[in-house]
């Protein structure tokens, strides 16, 4: 028999019957949450999640997408427009494999390249995004955009930024350079 992934089988689930697994030790940040969230509510969800079906209980336990259900379970708006079904593909493994496949999708997500989130930022600066636009839409907060734009090195970069005056050189008079040369030359007596 050819082998058919999972992924060309994926099925509308009652949220009611997805259950999160005891042993997912991925955790997301409130900021990441937020951005999961407003990627689902702008573009849908566009990856199903990953379950092993436990007949028994007639239930679907959680494999990969965690989060994905969580932003089901606490936003309403998403529950509503998906009628409270889930995209599911499902797996059928034993419970050593599906931990070890929550492993592999967890750590197989990676991690965002400084170098390359830093271009993303420029070219978007550079088709006229504003830094508001910026952090919306790619979650970041305005001291990552600076980092990220400092990095690039491109002055133009900063052009409508306003910087502040937390510190200004204070400029001595003659008598105060005076007053602390004489000071000083008491002290050394």
């Amino acid at each position: 028999m050819e082998y058919k992934s999972p992924v060309y089988n994926v099925i509308a689930v009652p949220i009611e019957k997805i259950k999160p697994n005891t042993y997912n030790p991925n955790s997301v940040a409130p900021p990441e949450m937020r951005l999961l969230y407003e990627s689902i509510r702008e573009d849908g969800y566009t990856m199903p999640i990953v379950c092993y079906y436990a007949s028994s209980a007639d239930e679907y336990i959680i494999v990969d997408g965690f989060h994905r259900y969580r932003i089901m379970l606490d936003y309403p708006d998403i529950r509503e427009r998906e009628k409270g079904l889930l995209p599911v593909s499902v797996i059928d493994k034993p419970i050593d494999h599906r931990m070890a496949s929550t492993i592999r999708h967890n750590r197989a997500r990676g991690s965002h390249n400084v170098d390359l989130m830093s271009n993303i930022v420029k070219e978007l600066h550079e088709i006229g995004r504003s830094d508001a636009w910026i952090s919306k839409h790619l979650g970041m907060d305005k001291d990552e955009i600076l980092r990220l734009k400092q990095i690039t090195g491109m002055s133009s970069l900063f052009k409508d930024v306003k910087f502040g005056q937390a510190w200004r050189p204070v400029e001595e008079t003659e008598a105060e350079a005076e007053g602390e040369a004489a000071a000083s030359a008491e002290g050394g007596k």
